[in-house]
């Protein structure tokens, strides 16, 4: 069973393919991603698999087994794993997952990715959120013991951003849980804390639903970035700064999201079928 490892920015994959590998069951998945116990990663990339409605298909899972709907550094990484394997040139490709289509080129030999993201939306009932149908924007909730004000919005999966004047590891790895369960949200949420910087520049600490503390997250990243822009704070092209690096988005006028950034090829090899006894 051979296994593929990438990082973008820290955002570690590894990528299996479903004919090497066969069907993944929820405990493999756990186990695969363990630090110790296994290859150790923040998701799965599974495929290429079947499709007639993209050029390729793409199943991602988390760290607890779930499935994730979309990823932009996981989408980043399987770019340039389709690169790597010579199924991809430099021409534009699709790519679907369970959170929509995007397009995708790699480029720099293979080390950048662009990834049309799709568009944001901050309708509760797509997001989803609780509550009347709406637009989340600058709402208020209750978590231990303050009052948080955030702005909800999905590119294919949830994302609930909190503006702050000051952001911290710590901070993130305290409040982040409670707000990726609060019951608002149906469906969890992935939640970035955000600092704008100036017009152009944003910062960001991430905890990603079904994974934990992040170091960098695309999807992350394209949501926050609206967010900003939808808020008035930042222009149409912005640098989001994360503990792992640097994305750069592009947010169009009706919310869609180009994003840019580095891939990196960790490893290859094969796994013992005694890591899961």
């Amino acid at each position: 069973m051979r296994f593929y490892k990438y990082h973008a920015l820290g955002n570690d994959y590894i990528v299996l393919d479903p004919d090497d590998f066969g069907q993944l069951t929820k405990e493999q998945i756990c186990r695969l991603c363990h630090r110790n116990y296994g290859l150790g990663s923040d998701g799965i990339l599974y495929g290429p698999t079947d499709t007639e409605q993209a050029d390729f298909a793409l199943r991602i899972f988390n760290p607890d087994g779930s499935e994730a709907e979309k990823s932009g550094n996981g989408l980043r990484i399987f770019a340039r794993y389709l690169w790597d394997k010579g199924k991809v040139s430099e021409d534009e490709f699709t790519i679907l997952t369970a959170g929509g289509k995007v397009k995708a080129r790699v480029h720099t030999n293979g080390q950048k990715v662009n990834v049309d993201m799709g568009q944001v939306r901050f309708d509760s009932t797509k997001i989803p959120v609780s509550g009347t149908p709406r637009e989340v924007i600058n709402e208020k909730m209750e978590i231990a013991g303050e009052t948080i004000n955030f702005t909800a919005a999905t590119i294919g999966n949830p994302h609930c951003v909190i503006l702050r004047d000051e952001i911290s590891e710590a901070q993130t790895r305290v409040l982040g849980p409670l707000i990726e369960n609060e019951p608002r949200f149906p469906n969890r949420a992935n939640v970035q804390f955000m600092k704008v910087l100036d017009r152009t520049n944003i910062k960001i600490e991430i905890w990603e639903r079904g994974a934990g503390y992040t170091l960098a997250s695309g999807s992350s990243s394209s949501a926050a970035a609206a967010v900003a822009r939808r808020l008035g704070l930042c222009d149409s092209n912005i640098t989001v700064h994360m503990p792992g690096g640097e994305i750069d988005i592009v947010v169009s006028n009706d919310f869609s999201i180009t994003m840019t950034g580095a891939v990196t090829k960790v490893a290859e090899g094969l796994i013992s079928e005694e890591m899961f006894i």
